[in-house]
């Protein structure tokens, strides 16, 4: 089959199949290209839609690149089962196979070493929301029988808010402090928008942990346990991904 070639993840070869059914980016099915004692997964492209320029293109549509992430993450999760991949960016293309093994070479040292490192281990990802957020702007509840009471009102208001951010600050710092000392390494994100991932409440933690395969049970259940112990925090647990956010500069 022509066309360019698109590389999901470098990773040290395995003797479990992928699952037979498994499609790729473009629809077609992932394959191994070794190199060196090293496996790049990739599939074919057409060059119509990950040449340069329309690639540019299509990464400002988010119809299509929601298709294309949603394919490329379903390769990747299908490697974590049976291996510990090193995810490479989406629409990391290649013209031909010689194309991806000199970039394998030129990385070589670096690919080694996250591997190394991240060998047996998963990555969890933590979000925590305040779900309770009084709004500022709001009128009081009950109307100012003067501009005194109208101040003090606003004054109990912005107290109220205050407490309650207090609260989740506190929660979520002891909660992070928790998992960091279960996990092996953790990593902190911005807050996520609610315009993009929809959400209620307001994210006060994201948050992602390294841990061994072996002790994910234990780390869920570490989690678990905290759902619920404070009003008006909520907390969501995703994973077992692969360790997008400890593979550093080899990705």
């Amino acid at each position: 089959m022509t066309g360019l070639r698109y590389v999901y993840a470098v990773c040290r070869p395995f003797g479990t199949p992928l699952q037979a059914q498994l499609t790729g980016v473009a629809g077609d099915p992932p394959r191994a290209l070794t190199h060196h004692g090293l496996m790049a997964v990739v599939s074919h492209v057409p060059e119509r839609d990950f040449a340069e320029e329309p690639l540019r293109r299509h990464l400002e549509d988010l119809d299509w690149l929601t298709e294309t992430a949603r394919a490329h993450q379903g390769v990747i999760d299908a490697l974590t089962t049976v291996t510990t991949p090193l995810p490479l960016r989406l629409g990391t293309v290649f013209h031909d196979d010689s194309g991806v093994r000199m970039m394998m070479e030129a990385r070589e040292e670096d690919f080694r070493r996250t591997l190394d490192r991240l060998e047996g281990r998963v990555e969890w990802g933590v979000k925590v929301y305040a779900e309770s957020e009084p709004q500022e702007s709001a009128r009081p509840p009950q109307k100012a029988a003067s501009g005194r009471d109208y101040l003090r009102q606003r004054r109990m208001q912005t107290r109220s808010h205050e407490e309650m951010w207090q609260k989740a600050e506190a929660f979520s710092t002891r909660l992070h402090e928790e998992l960091s000392a279960f996990a092996e390494d953790s990593r902190m994100h911005p807050p996520q928008n609610p315009a993009l991932s929809k959400a209620t409440g307001r994210n006060v933690l994201n948050a992602a942990y390294l841990v061994p395969r072996a002790h994910s049970e234990e780390f869920v259940e570490l989690v678990d346990r905290t759902k619920g112990e404070v009003p008006g925090m909520r907390i969501e647990l995703t994973g077992p991904w692969a360790a997008y956010s400890f593979a550093g500069e080899a990705t």
